[in-house]
């Protein structure tokens, strides 16, 4: 899932949880849309405020929420940090190169699109996975779920009415943060930040984007894109709702429930972009993107099932 804290899902989730129940799914349902809808803000904060300044504030504000909930609920998650500080370092350099290319994508193609894409994440996982991941090999269920995935995204960029309203500039900037997305979760599988709690690894990825961000910005163009308030309101969504709500929710989501049943939902989250996208951006939306979206979601709940 998009903004979802990297990781988590497939490392320190994979212990034995309790199945997933109606309120479970309710939260996850909810967690999805707000990604969702937060595809959107990202694309209408970028007509403000240049996409790396807008990622780098977001992530300083959410290191100011994270604190402090932590501080309340979970005094020592923490600790270890230190020990970590070659993983942890890493992890916030692909958590930031990552943004950079996703809120940069936005700029250039459409919601839809990106979304397509980015969401393609397990797919490339799957694959790095099989090769250097014990026990995760591909099975002829997973294969097939790859399979129709990558069908449904090429489907997807080649629809002539959704080509006509992005720019292969984001298409293929969505690509490499999908490609960062699955390298973080490969990081941390692989290296000693699996030690770390997910909110020690959640931070390291904001704090470190949080300083290097804002300083990289300006090598990329003009930080500032003559803002409004509902610009500035944007990154206050994005740092406090997205950021410090929504990740706290997934934190406790993960320690919850089972991993393969979070997994289950991660479907929803280009379905629903795909929709918002549509519905809140007027983004052409026929019925050949539909088909390729409708691959792409059988094709994730394939390779997520266990």
């Amino acid at each position: 899932m998009l903004d979802a804290p990297r990781g988590s899902v497939f490392s320190r989730g994979m212990t034995l949880r309790k199945s997933m129940d109606l309120a479970g799914a309710a939260g996850l349902i909810g967690f999805s849309t707000l990604l969702a809808f937060n595809q959107v803000v990202v694309k209408l904060t970028n007509d403000g405020i240049s996409p790396v300044l807008s990622a780098g504030l977001r992530s300083a504000i959410g290191v100011l929420v994270l604190g402090l909930w932590i501080a309340w609920r979970r005094p020592g998650a923490l600790s270890g940090m230190a020990q970590a500080k070659a993983g942890g370092l890493l992890l916030g350099l692909l958590f930031s190169a990552e943004f950079v290319a996703l809120f940069t994508a936005l700029d250039y193609t459409t919601v839809s699109r990106g979304s397509i894409v980015f969401y393609s994440m397990p797919v490339w996982l799957a694959l790095a996975a099989h090769l250097w991941l014990p026990g995760e090999r591909l099975t002829r269920g997973r294969l097939l779920g790859l399979v129709l995935a990558m069908a449904g995204v090429g489907w997807a960029l080649w629809d002539p009415q959704s080509r006509s309203a992005g720019d292969w500039r984001g298409d293929a900037l969505a690509l490499i943060a999908a490609l960062l997305w699955a390298g973080i979760v490969l990081t941390v599988r692989l290296g000693q930040s699996e030690r770390l709690s997910a909110e020690a690894q959640l931070m390291w990825q904001v704090a470190v984007s949080a300083l290097l961000l804002p300083l990289l910005a300006p090598l990329f163009g003009p930080v500032l894109r003559a803002p409004t308030a509902l610009h500035w309101g944007g990154v206050l969504f994005q740092g406090v709702v997205v950021v410090g709500v929504g990740f706290t929710f997934w934190m406790g989501v993960m320690k919850r429930y089972r991993a393969s049943d979070v997994a289950a939902f991660s479907f929803l989250s280009p379905v629903l972009a795909v929709g918002m996208g549509w519905l809140l951006l007027g983004e052409p939306v026929g019925p050949n993107f539909l088909g390729a979206l409708v691959l792409v979601a059988a094709g994730i709940v394939l390779i997520n099932r266990r």
